[in-house]
């Protein structure tokens, strides 16, 4: 077991980019999948049991859907001096658990952290220069995340707040979906930054009331990532607002798409978690309720226009 070696856990596109980030970060990447293909430059087909053999560091690229099987299959392999980190976008069931919460649940792991911020898939496939920030309560895990994958294409911020940064990367993903929808609709730039800015504003709320701090998604957890999101024409969120600002349904908007977007099932259980904490979240509850609900853009708009400040 070596610092040289770290298992990724999922082949997907995700998956398969961050196997070629640590390949090029001069690390083996043990790439644990079902799935057949070409690997990126410095990856390995293992299975489970090699991967966790060979490395400290696990990384885990699956859906949240499936975070506690993967994890449950995991803690088999796994002891108390393994690491492990996660690049899921989503949280977990209705009580909205972090995957580094299944992950210490399910595993002897203790010591674990993850990965989000404005680096996007394709740029890190490509090895085009990019930003990564990872998160951990405990230093030596950002640490080895850092030795892991920086490399002179890719910059690795490291933050203390995990929980932050968790939320963050899920709430951006839910926000993402309005600024699609926003651009579908042909708003103004001025007011596609008014109704980002507040999204994220009152997604902070929402993150510190799960625990994490303010900062973190003013940052580039937050506000980063979002504006990497907006951009991207092909991004699956920004991809299904368009397709719903079109007038499709979602189910419709969804099958235009074909990749499955966490943000549509995750919408309503941020709404049920916020309304038990007594949070008021009304651009969530228009995203929920007015653009994933079907609702007429001009009501929306109207909504979105009269709202009180917050």
């Amino acid at each position: 077991m070596t610092a040289k070696n770290v298992c990724v856990v999922g082949g997907g596109p995700w998956g398969l980019a961050l196997a070629a980030a640590v390949g090029r970060a001069g690390n083996t990447a043990h790439l644990v999948s079902r799935r057949d293909g070409v690997l990126p430059e410095g990856a390995r087909k293992s299975t489970l049991e090699e991967g966790c053999k060979a490395s400290r560091l696990i990384v885990l690229a699956v859906p949240t859907a499936v975070s506690h099987e993967v994890a449950r299959e995991l803690g088999q392999h796994l002891g108390g001096e393994h690491y492990v980190a996660h690049g899921v976008r989503g949280l977990v069931g209705a009580d909205l658990e972090t995957v580094s919460d299944v992950v210490r649940a399910e595993t002897p792991a203790r010591r674990v952290g993850a990965l989000g911020g404005p680096v996007l898939e394709a740029d890190l496939l490509a090895g085009k220069p990019s930003v990564m920030v990872v998160g951990s309560r405990y230093p030596e895990v950002n640490e080895v995340l850092s030795e892991a994958f920086t490399s002179s294409s890719l910059r690795v911020y490291p933050t203390h707040d995990l929980r932050g940064l968790e939320w963050g990367s899920a709430l951006v993903g839910c926000i993402a979906i309005a600024g699609g929808y926003a651009r579908g609709l042909g708003m103004s730039a001025g007011l596609v930054a008014a109704f980002m800015t507040r999204s994220v504003n009152e997604a902070a709320r929402i993150a510190v009331a799960a625990g994490g701090e303010n900062l973190t998604l003013l940052g580039l957890a937050g506000y980063g990532d979002l504006l990497a999101a907006i951009i991207q024409d092909d991004r699956p969120e920004i991809a299904l607002g368009r397709a719903l600002a079109a007038g499709k349904s979602t189910e419709q908007a969804l099958a235009e798409v074909k990749l499955r977007v966490e943000a549509v099932e995750l919408v309503p259980r941020i709404l049920t978690w916020c309304e038990r904490h007594d949070l008021r979240t009304p651009i969530f509850r228009a995203l929920g309720l007015g653009i994933l609900g079907g609702h007429a853009p001009e009501t929306l708009l109207h909504q979105l226009m009269t709202m009180p400040h917050v």
